[in-house]
Order: C-alpha cells, then structure tokens, then sequence
C-alpha cells in the first residue's frame, strides 16, 4: 500500500513540474530520469531542472546542467591516429559528460592555450601542456582534471592507468614463464618545455626493476619517438639486425600499436612467436585479438578513467571540493598466444 502511495506522489509531482514548466508529462519524466535516448534542446532542459529544483522534487537525483566545461585535446592529429587509445579516450569521455549532464567545448592544441575563456567552470585535459599552459589555465580556474598524467598535482586532480605497476607486472610475469633475456621496445616522452624527447615512465620503470633483478642489458632496450605501428615495425628490425641470435626471448612493448609493428617484423623475418620470441603489449586495443598470433597485453579500462574523470571534476565544480586528487586505475593482463 505504501508503495503505491508514493507512486502516485511522484507521478503528482512529474505532473505539477509539467504543467509549471509547459512540457508533457512524458517529455519531464525522460528528462528527470536522464534518458539519453531524447532529443530535446538544453533550453528545455534547464527550464525542466529549474523548476524540478524550485518544487524539490527528488532533489538529490536532479542532475543539474554543467555548463563552460572545457575539454582541452592536446594532441595533434597525427598523434591521435596513430594510437587508437587516444581517440577511444575521447569518445569515452564524450560519453560519459553526456550521460552526466555535462557540457563540454573542445579545444585542440592547434587552437593555442589563449583559446580558453577566462569564464570556464573547470577543464578535462588530455596530452603534454607546459609550464606556461599550466600557469594559464590557473589564472581561469581552480577545477581541471587531467588524464593519463599528472602535470600539476598540487593544483589539479588527474586519473591515470597505472603504467609503473603493469611494467613491474611483466617483468615478474615473463620471469615466471622462465625468461632472463628481456627486451623493451617503446616511444618517448615529449617535454613540452624543453621541446626535447625524454624516458617515458615505462622505460624508466622497466630498467629500475630490471636492475634491481640483475637482468637489464642496455643492447636489450630499443626507444623512438612515438607509439605508432611502423615505429613498433623499425626499432624491432633494428633489434634483430642489430643482436641477430643474441636476440631476447621476450620483449615488453609500451603499447599496442608499437606490439603491432613488432609482430609484423618477426613474422617477415621468419622468428617464430611465442617459440622464439614472446611479445606484450599496453591497451588491449580491438585489433590485439586478431593480429597474428594475438596479442598478451594489458586491458586498459577507459570507461573506468572517463568516468572517474567526469566525478573527479562535479566533486570539485558542485561539491567545492578543494582537496586535490591522484587516482590510479588497475589494470588486467589479458594472457593469448603472442606469449609462453
């Protein structure tokens, strides 16, 4: 009986919202339950949260419209296509500001820092930014989050995969399957302040840990700027022209577009895979399952880092948090043929 009661309640209160706010029934309720599938304009919207707001209707579970959120895109075209992982972030985080009720406005690097308004809520930032960025986006606001770094985390809150802990992860991994000759095959960081190339973390990592077990060999350690297939493709043709049978029976790659490539030059060289050689790659992008054979390699959950990215950023825009936030996401190996 009870239940029924607050039925009706809630439908009573749809309907005085609806008579309010000059909307249909049907059209207020989509609208308060976030039904992604309407099309409706903002205008409609805003008018439906003002006055759900104004009547306390379920106050809680209104998702008000989060507006002058700037998604800042550094990175260049180039970048993007050559690593699908950027371009899936993207489209993720799109997504999740969506179902959230966030609006963003994308700014590309191409656009320039000076781009953004000085009346933005907050910004989620994707890519390299320098010092001088930083200090630019300071002085416009309080409220950013990064993703897949953390450039200023005494300023601003970041969500990232855990890049340190999955090189750890192989190497112990690889050591387990019985290997001692391990190699690397990665890009570089560009510093955007010094405009030079630089170790990425996953280099840096994999030579502390290896050291530490008394397994690194610098012959063994292949890097170039960039993440891209033919990248992967050349430093592994270097590799096996270079070390010939002195090859490693295992290379960890720093991601999956690079694992590609690497597969690519041991197939046309004729080195057999796992028999000879075993490869692991970062991602576990769509394509890693039907590369031949496919591929070992971290999954990477993107859904898990937008989402937390979308939160990280309302905690501080709606909930005025101040404390700043570092999140580091997990990450699960997905064990296929490319590896024994």
């Amino acid at each position: 009986m009870l239940d029924r009661n607050l039925e009706v309640e809630e439908m009573a209160t749809i309907k005085d919202i609806a008579e309010e706010a000059g909307y249909s029934i049907s059209t207020v309720s989509r609208v308060l339950n976030n039904d992604l599938s309407l099309s409706v304009p903002d205008e409609t919207r805003e008018k439906i949260y003002e006055v759900a707001e104004k009547l306390n209707y379920r106050k809680k579970t209104v998702r008000l419209l989060v507006k002058n959120i700037a998604f800042l895109y550094w990175l260049t075209d180039r970048e993007e296509l050559e690593d699908v992982y950027f371009k899936t972030m993207r489209l993720e985080l799109e997504k999740w500001a969506k179902k959230c009720n966030v609006e963003l406005t994308t700014y590309k690097i191409s656009d320039g820092i000076a781009s953004i308004p000085d009346n933005i809520e907050g910004f989620i930032a994707v890519g390299s930014f320098s010092n001088k960025e930083l200090e630019y986006l300071r002085s416009r606001t309080s409220n950013g989050v990064f993703i897949d770094t953390t450039p200023d985390p005494d300023h601003y809150d970041s969500v990232r995969p855990d890049l340190a802990q999955m090189t750890r992860k192989t190497v112990d991994f690889l050591i387990e399957k019985g290997h001692s000759e391990i190699g690397f095959i990665g890009g570089t960081y560009h510093n955007p302040n010094t405009d030079e190339d630089e170790m990425d973390i996953r280099e840096k990592t994999f030579r502390a840990y290896m050291e530490e077990k008394g397994l690194l060999k610098d012959e063994f350690v292949f890097c170039h700027r960039g993440f891209s297939v033919d990248n992967g493709y050349h430093l592994m043709i270097n590799a096996i022209e270079k070390l010939g049978d002195s090859l490693p029976t295992a290379f960890y790659t720093a991601a999956d577009p690079i694992a590609v490539g690497c597969l690519q030059a041991l197939n046309e060289k004729g080195i057999a895979i796992p028999g000879r050689v075993s490869v692991i790659g970062i991602n576990n992008i769509s394509i890693a399952k039907y590369v031949s054979p496919p591929l070992t390699t971290f999954h990477i959950d993107l859904k898990e880092i937008c989402k937390n990215a979308v939160e990280l950023l309302l905690e501080q825009v709606l909930e005025k948090r101040k404390i700043v936030k570092t999140l580091y996401i997990g990450s699960e190996l997905v064990i296929r043929k490319s590896t024994n």
